[in-house]
């Protein structure tokens, strides 16, 4: 490792230290960093510096004859996917979360609303499991995975209350 990266490691550990210092920093991070009016750049620097070594976002989906699948992405290639999103707007809010943690594992389940437009109407809702690695001076995320009601799914009570 050159002498020019440890410096920007530096200075992504600085900016984004507040960031990774907390379950709920990292989640809400998680959530702000995706959200954007149509065509407003994200912060993908900050995105991928929420995520540990080999990390997955895993979408699950519906295919014709009602069949489900899900898919595995790394960070970056969720960006090259997420890149439609920008030209329509996304935002993307936690409406409950529930956590459970043993030693350096930490579960969150968190329910979730989308929208296109910050105060328009929802656009689908799910739920995202995340999967977080606590170090001693930060938590990552080791996988995101989750599922929408367009799935044909209904959140259960128990997700919104």
């Amino acid at each position: 490792m050159g002498l020019g990266t440890s410096l920007v490691q530096a200075q992504s550990n600085e900016k984004y230290a507040k960031d990774v210092s907390s379950v709920d920093n990292i989640i809400a991070a998680l959530y702000n960093v995706i959200c954007g009016a149509p065509g407003e750049p994200r912060d993908w620097e900050r995105f991928k510096y929420l995520f540990g070594k080999d990390a997955k976002l895993i979408p699950t989906g519906k295919i014709e004859g009602g069949n489900f699948l899900y898919r595995t992405m790394t960070p970056d290639e969720y960006i090259t996917m997420f890149s439609s999103r920008i030209k329509t707007g996304f935002f993307e809010k936690e409406l409950k979360r529930e956590t459970v943690s043993f030693g350096t594992v930490y579960h969150a389940f968190s329910t979730y609303e989308t929208r296109e437009t910050e105060n328009g109407p929802s656009t689908n809702r799910g739920i995202n499991s995340i999967q977080l690695f606590k170090d001693q001076d930060r938590f990552y995320i080791v996988n995101v995975y989750w599922c929408a009601e367009s799935m044909g799914f209904t959140l259960p009570a128990s997700a919104l209350k």
